[in-house]
């Protein structure tokens, strides 16, 4: 018996599931500068130039990097739903190189959004916050991430109807990327890296270290506040701490991915 294509054929009034590839290389594109300037290279926070005193504490600021992750779950969760709602386009002619472009050009679109509004319209992080002359690292990133996506998307479009029909595997390999990017971003760094502990507001210094002593672990950093540990571990897991007031232990998944990464 013939099995049925996943694919419907494709007539005049088929959507083009390009959007939903806009929708998926816009979150990709946010993927990327959570990943590599949030975590790996650390050079911002979302929120590092608001002012206001709370703001300007850790947990508010690694509590944002994490809804920002979760914010970015969220777009990548529309993009494959509209890639799923719009599979019957997959088999169209050209149909793999305009998805390819179509994500192409989300991403660039992150990068030109994130620079204008976030960066200096808003003005509540640029690339680099700690260099004499953040608007050259804006420019340079926006050429670096933005500008080669985008000539590589009117590349495809311009080019599309030479690729004949379309099987939608542009479409599976864009999706299994988009649902890799959320595990790895909260993914803790390797090695033996102390573990970052953020304890509830008012628990105080006591009280946090008395929590890290029931576990067995041993403290080798505080924040002054007291309520962001760093701590080795010992036989028992550090997650033990949730029961024990802390609100995120570095490692565990979304929010906390930004915390185990940050620099002690």
């Amino acid at each position: 018996m013939a099995t049925a294509s996943i694919a419907s054929p494709p007539t005049a009034s088929t959507p083009s599931p390009a959007a939903g590839a806009w929708v998926l290389g816009f979150a990709l594109g946010g993927f990327v500068d959570g990943i590599l300037l949030h975590q790996v290279l650390q050079w911002h926070h979302l929120l590092s130039l608001v002012p206001g005193e709370a703001l300007r504490d850790i947990r508010a600021q690694i509590l944002a990097d994490g809804a920002f992750h979760v914010g970015m779950y969220a777009i990548a969760a529309v993009g494959l739903w509209m890639l799923w709602r719009r599979r019957g386009g997959f088999s169209g002619t050209g149909a793999d190189r305009r998805v390819a472009a179509g994500a192409a050009f989300g991403f660039a679109l992150w990068q030109a959004a994130d620079t204008v509004l976030f960066h200096w319209l808003l003005g509540i992080h640029r690339i680099r916050v700690d260099v004499p002359n953040p608007l050259l690292w804006d420019i340079g990133w926006v050429v670096m991430f933005g500008v080669p996506p985008l000539l590589l998307g009117l590349w495809l479009r311009a080019h599309a109807d030479r690729g004949g029909p379309g099987n939608g595997r542009v479409a599976a390999a864009l999706s299994a990327i988009a649902l890799l990017a959320a595990p790895i971003a909260a993914l803790p760094p390797g090695g033996d890296a102390p573990v970052l502990v953020l304890f509830r507001e008012g628990i105080g210094a006591p009280g946090a270290f008395a929590a890290v002593a029931a576990i067995d672990a041993r403290v080798v950093w505080a924040d002054p506040s007291g309520e962001l540990l760093a701590i080795v571990p010992g036989d028992r897991s550090p997650y033990r701490l949730i029961g024990h007031g802390a609100l995120l232990v570095g490692g565990s998944p979304a929010v906390a991915g930004c915390l185990a990464w940050s620099r002690i």
